[in-house]
């Protein structure tokens, strides 16, 4: 290896010209892949690390609908050092005729065991709460104040409680522990609302019971206890995870932009082609040379592998330093943006892992243009055939790609939080990668056929530009390659942005109600009715007794065993029915007769029912307010969450609930001039009822719908900027040729807008190839992805795929333009006398 390694060497003294593409794809893509992991890596230090901040302890067990009894308070006390009680629920807050829908903490003295609260003015959370003028105090969301026109010591309403504002809240420590908030934050006394009949039997709400340990108790020790002890109804969380939406959602958004990243090293991976060919067809004259004199395919071979794998690991190390250092350099301004811990330091690990991946990628695409130079004699180097000759590689250069191929898919598939959404991924970019090169390949066989057409004589212009496509040196293949993927991933993100965005905002008010209406006691059932019946602007009320419990066991295993499946997890909305609720469409099994008073049976959702793995006849246990309740699957009906109407998984007969504390919901549909005067008679009238706006819920899920989004696009948008790197790196390689060409045409006769007119209209072809094929396959994968994963109704949007066709067109033009400019100022004199 040392003769192989010296000339390798010697070859490299002559600086890196031609190699600059080639470094600049590996630093970007792996620059890009290792910033996204670093970032998700400070997310998940900082989670861990904050664990006991953000839940509020060390451990926190959570009830449904119930406080803890006096027994599971002193078992509590016995067993922890510290122990801190919070009730969370939906309210709303009123001010004079104004109200809007508040997220409530009720909190004791204790709270918060970790962390620190920061309210404006500054004040303790016990000043906060003490209040004034014989009134209990509260803190809230500064969203909220403005919302309501609140100022400091202004009073305000939850339920038939007073309260007066002394605060602004602007840290809650443990926020991220919570349940889901539809609205901002009110912080209030747990105590304070004994007497606002919003903590009622059968109201929503959840209690949370905080605890720090004393030294030398467990964690695992405490939850089997705390297993026991309590009832199926009993969720544990600790400090270990203390927000594992968060973390999981982080986690799953990070794999997913690493996908993402290596969609856009692939992208850099042509480039890198691209660059190696070049490269070996500016050594032809040495290839030949070293052939001539002795050396073997192999011996070149490992000459230019070890010459591009020293490139490789430089690319690489340039791409490892951007992505580890830019997370560092934006820390102050991401903390400041991010609602949740970050540590932002230097970690390995996904350094490593992008590191990987670029090896890897540049083995993948430099292997082929390697080999094929060890199949070509020396005759043939000689009279300039060079390196583009087509020679199929030996056997063992095509089971090294394979391998590489299965080694990178292997490893974002390993490393991925979700191993399908990797192999899914990997499948889409290689499916997406061969279709563009099929592309490629018809568009220069088209561009040949249509040069020689008889229609385009006496058009110079536009039959030079396509006779240019046609031709295999142009870089077509290139092009369409680099600049179609990147637009494919963001043309996907587009159309799928645009149907969730209709779905959201146009489908919606269409079948969906105007207003939830949850907590109604049963008494006041009838006078929510009245006022609502005598109103001309109400369209449909629907009404259904609501519970809450959580499935227990399954024919008397445990609900774990069937798997971790959504209704599995955590409490589940429960009803009681003694008819079908109208437009029920039964799929199977027969509903129980009105009368019907004997054991439990049940109805369950079709299709949920056949993701667990339920039949007819199946027992389910539903533990619900902490006693089991075991009925019998009698029917399954379907169920269509997206009309945004009242939908249970699970419906009781009414014989099996009639005992059980309960409330009623109701959903109305009215028209927008009847909404505030619903709103302010049903929350004057019964003060304990919240209502919650359908078109509010709406307008938060489209607001993360669109940060997602945009999430995504900054991300398609680096695979696009890598493309648009080979594109230059494809027009810098033309550049020589079409000096020539242009010198050509110029003797010839033609001006130079002619030739400028043809280079120009080359470059739109193929941008706008490149972005036809882009749409065709954005349009594929965003209907896979919205019927066949999400089951929403796919419309194709023109609006997204006019902008992703006419950003192929610019990008390529651009491209094409700057490298114009020599061969258009190039004399046709100096040209042609410099040819041999």
């Amino acid at each position: 290896m040392t003769p192989v390694w010296r000339i390798a060497r010697r070859e490299l003294r002559g600086g890196l010209a031609g190699f600059w593409i080639f470094l600049l794809c590996l630093t970007l893509g792996v620059g890009a892949i290792a910033a996204v992991g670093s970032v998700r890596a400070a997310l998940e230090s900082g989670l861990a690390r904050q664990g006991s901040v953000l839940l509020g302890g060390d451990a926190a067990l959570r009830l449904t609908y119930r406080l803890a009894t006096d027994a599971e308070r002193d078992w509590m006390a016995d067993h922890a050092r510290q122990v801190s009680e919070v009730v969370d629920f939906r309210s709303m807050a009123v001010v004079g005729e104004d109200r809007a829908l508040t997220q409530v903490k009720g909190i004791d003295d204790a709270w918060p065991l970790r962390g620190q609260a920061m309210f404006e003015p500054p004040l303790t959370v016990a000043e906060v709460l003490a209040g004034r003028d014989g009134l209990p105090g509260a803190a809230m969301d500064p969203l909220l104040i403005d919302r309501l026109g609140l100022r400091i010591g202004d009073r305000f309403r939850l339920g038939v409680q007073d309260f007066v504002l002394t605060a602004a809240l602007t840290r809650e420590p443990d926020a991220l522990s919570g349940s889901f908030g539809l609205g901002p934050r009110t912080l209030v006394a747990t105590r304070a609302l004994a007497d606002s009949g919003l903590l009622s039997p059968g109201t929503l709400f959840e209690s949370s019971y905080r605890l720090t340990l004393r030294p030398g108790d467990s964690l695992d020790g405490l939850r089997a206890e705390a297993t026991q002890y309590f009832d199926a109804g009993m969720r544990w969380r600790d400090s270990r995870r203390g927000a594992p939406g968060v973390e999981t959602f982080v986690e799953r958004l990070g794999s997913f932009l690493v996908l993402v990243g290596l969609a856009g090293l692939a992208v850099g991976g042509v480039g890198v082609s691209a660059a190696v060919r070049s490269y070996l067809d500016t050594k032809t004259p040495v290839i030949a040379t070293l052939k001539t004199l002795g050396a073997e395919g192999r011996t070149i071979f490992a000459i230019y592998f070890l010459q591009i794998g020293a490139l490789t690991l430089l690319g690489v190390l340039a791409g490892l330093v951007l992505g580890g250092l830019a997370p560092l350099a934006a820390a102050p301004w991401l903390q400041s943006r991010l609602s949740i811990p970050a540590e932002f330091t230097l970690h390995i690990a996904p350094l490593a892992e992008a590191g990987a991946y670029g090896i890897l990628t540049a083995l993948i695409f430099t292997l082929l243009p390697l080999a094929r130079v060890e199949r070509v004699r020396a005759a043939a180097l000689f009279r300039g055939i060079g390196a583009d000759v087509c020679t199929w590689p030996r056997k063992r250069h095509l089971a090294a790609l394979a391998a590489a191929v299965l080694a990178l898919i292997g490893t974002a598939a390993s490393l991925a939080s979700l191993p399908w959404l990797a192999l899914s991924v990997a499948g889409g970019v290689v499916a997406v990668l061969a279709a563009l090169w099929l592309a490629a390949r018809g568009l220069r066989a088209l561009a040949r056929r249509l040069a020689r057409q008889p229609a385009l004589r006496g058009r110079p212009v536009l039959r030079l530009a396509v006779a240019a496509v046609g031709n295999p040196r142009e870089g077509v293949a290139a092009v369409v390659l680099s600049l179609g993927l990147g637009l494919s991933v963001l043309a996907t993100v587009g159309q799928i942005d645009a149907n969730m965005r209709r779905a959201i905002a146009a489908e919606l008010p269409d079948q969906a109600p105007s207003f939830f209406f949850i907590d109604i006691q049963p008494d006041q059932l009838a006078g929510v009715l009245d006022r609502l019946d005598g109103d001309p602007g109400v369209g449909a009320v629907d009404t259904a007794p609501s519970l809450r419990g959580i499935v227990t066991a399954i024919n008397d295993i445990p609900a774990r065993d069937w798997g971790d499946h959504w209704v599995l997890r955590g409490d589940r909305g429960v009803s009681h029915a003694a008819a079908p609720p109208p437009g029920t469409e039964l799929t199977a099994g027969e509903w129980w007769p009105e009368d019907y008073a004997g054991p439990p049976l049940i109805s369950f959702g079709a299709d949920e029912a056949a993701e667990i793995g339920l039949s007819l006849g199946d027992r389910v246990t539903v533990n619900i307010l902490g006693r089991d309740i075991t009925g019998t699957v009698a029917n399954f009906r379907r169920l269509d969450f997206r009309s945004g109407g009242i939908g249970f998984v699970m419906i009781f007969d009414s014989a099996a609930l009639a005992g059980a504390p309960q409330t009623h919901i109701a959903t109305v549909h009215t028209d927008p001039a009847s909404e505030a005067a619903i709103l302010r008679d049903i929350g004057t009238a019964f003060p304990n009822v919240t209502a919650i706006r359908v078109r509010d819920v709406a307008d938060r899920v489209a607001e993360a719908m669109g940060a997602l989004a945009s999430a995504t696009s900054l991300a398609a948008l680096a695979v696009l900027a890598t493309g648009f790197v080979v594109l230059i790196g494809a027009a810098a390689a033309g550049e020589r040729a079409r000096v020539f060409e242009a010198a050509v045409l110029k003797t010839l006769g033609a001006t130079r807008a002619t030739v400028l007119a043809s280079f120009a209209l080359r470059s739109a072809l193929m941008g706008a190839a490149a972005g036809l094929v882009a749409v065709l396959v954005a349009a594929l994968s965003a209907w896979a992805i919205l019927t066949q994963v999400m089951e929403l109704d796919y419309r194709f949007a023109p609006g997204s795929a006019l902008a992703v066709i006419a950003g192929g067109v610019l990008a390529t033009l651009a491209a094409g333009l700057v490298f114009a400019l020599r061969p258009l100022s190039a004399r046709p004199a100096r040209v042609l006398r410099a040819q041999e």
